[in-house]
């Protein structure tokens, strides 16, 4: 019997059974483990029928505002005898062009005769040829006939479009077809997409200070947040420098390039994420966390490069410990369509594939705190700011098919040691363990929250 590799109709998330009883094994064989995300939040909610019918009310309006009819199943009638254009052809909103391609072959008959349908533009000729009969120039059906096959493909090179309703993103389906045969092609009407260009100067050696500018959100860690800026300082030394703060009581953070965001109290680790990358002017941005250290391996040139060099979005590094253990986190994260109830979310240790040119680097989904993206990709995803004691993979899950994401185990940041006996903590440290990691049991409530209703999963797996 063969394996099917098709995926069921309604996706599970089903955990490891546990096989292996020892110490440390969840890190040297990690299980996966699952989690019911449609109980754990409507067990918990006053109403789960109104929030279902609301989640389902709000999907409904999603699938409205992204479904475009070029999403539609075409499949090609075999041994047809028309000639049409499969995909790649555009068309601005509200103007014409001539649609490329269109053909009959057909052994020679009495009457030849082809006809064109469309449901947002009409159709007409730019040309007309001698021995063919045009029947409905300017209407959204076109009929095009004649005895001779030669005129007749030499009339349908002149066949035109226009798009006569108007939106900005959207896609007409074309119906083209003789007596015996119907085939179907899509003309997508839409705007260009306008670039954002960056001007960062020559065109020789990376200019950082040009291209970067490190973004860091700090609460209540200034001595912290002054070695970060010390050491990114001993080796670019120009390069700008975004600080949002959301300490309780602010200290001025000064000096060249630097810019300081005061927010108002707690608000939040994504909320100053959003603002520091929004004071962003350079084409790229890196994030680093407020207690990182910047060593002779934090290479920012490396990031440029492979971003400069390939399709990349957004690039990760390697964060480096004081015992020498170097992370990446590098997963990959899949969606499997799981019917009413919500789609099934899984998330995996590992990354897809090497990066030609580059051996220290791989294609992920997810990848570290610490990594360098292109500003408007960065923007575009954005950074929920409900999250706002602790977040990291719910932004490359939100980024999930519009950031391409790479990975470089050479590109090295330094962690300040968190190893601190417990009567040798500072006030300061003390106050800020206290307000980071309260409240559990809301955070868990939240994530339930975002990922059910917001991401509309029903269940998540992970290891």
């Amino acid at each position: 019997m063969e394996k099917c590799r098709l995926a069921h109709n309604i996706c599970i998330c089903e955990a490891d059974k546990e096989t292996i009883h020892l110490p440390f094994s969840q890190l040297l064989f990690p299980r996966v483990w699952a989690h019911n995300l449609h109980l754990a939040f409507l067990d918990s909610d006053p109403d789960p029928e109104g929030v279902k019918g609301r989640r389902d009310q709000e999907y409904d309006s999603f699938q409205r505002r992204s479904y475009t009819p070029a999403d539609l199943l075409i499949v090609a009638e075999a041994d047809s005898p028309l000639q049409y254009p499969t995909q790649g052809v555009e068309v601005r909103p509200l103007k014409t062009i001539i649609i490329p391609g269109l053909g009959l072959k057909q052994k020679p008959r009495s009457k030849h005769m082809v006809n064109l349908s469309a449901t947002l533009g009409t159709f007409d000729v730019a040309a007309t040829v001698d021995g063919v009969s045009v029947i409905g120039e300017g209407e959204k059906s076109m009929t095009l006939s004649s005895s001779l096959l030669p005129n007749l493909n030499r009339q349908l090179q002149f066949v035109t479009y226009t798009n006569t309703l108007f939106h900005p993103r959207t896609a007409d389906i074309v119906q083209f077809g003789t007596e015996e045969h119907q085939s179907v092609f899509t003309i997508k009407v839409r705007h260009g997409t306008v670039p954002k260009l960056y001007n960062s100067g020559s065109l020789g050696d990376y200019n950082i200070s040009a291209l970067v500018t490190i973004a860091s959100k700090t609460f209540m860690r200034y001595d912290k947040l002054q070695d970060l800026i010390d050491s990114i300082r001993q080796y670019y030394p120009t390069v700008t420098i975004v600080i949002a703060d959301d300490s309780e009581h602010p200290k001025p953070v000064t000096g060249p390039h630097i810019e300081h965001y005061i927010m108002p109290f707690g608000k939040g680790w994504f909320a100053g994420r959003n603002l520091a990358v929004s004071q962003v002017s350079t084409k790229y941005v890196l994030w680093v966390d407020d207690d990182f250290i910047f060593t002779a391996s934090t290479k920012l040139e490396k990031m440029v490069d492979i971003l400069e060099k390939t399709t990349l979005d957004l690039v990760g590094g390697a964060v480096r410990e004081v015992t020498g253990y170097t992370a990446t986190y590098r997963h990959t994260i899949s969606v499997e369509e799981g019917g009413t109830e919500g789609d099934c979310l899984h998330v995996r240790q590992g990354h897809h594939h090497i990066i030609k040119g580059f051996p220290n680097c791989v294609v992920a989904d997810a990848v570290i705190n610490f990594f360098m993206g292109r500003t408007d990709k960065v923007r575009q995803v954005g950074f929920n700011p409900r999250l706002a004691r602790r977040g990291h993979l719910e932004f490359f899950i939100d980024g999930l098919g519009s950031l391409h994401i790479g990975s470089c185990s050479d590109v090295i940041v330094g962690h300040a040691s968190k190893i601190r006996l417990p009567w040798s903590k500072t006030e300061a440290e003390k106050a800020y363990e206290q307000f980071r990691y309260s409240s559990p049991n809301d955070n868990g409530k939240l994530y339930n929250e975002i990922f059910y209703f917001n991401n509309r999963f029903k269940c998540m797996t992970s290891n």
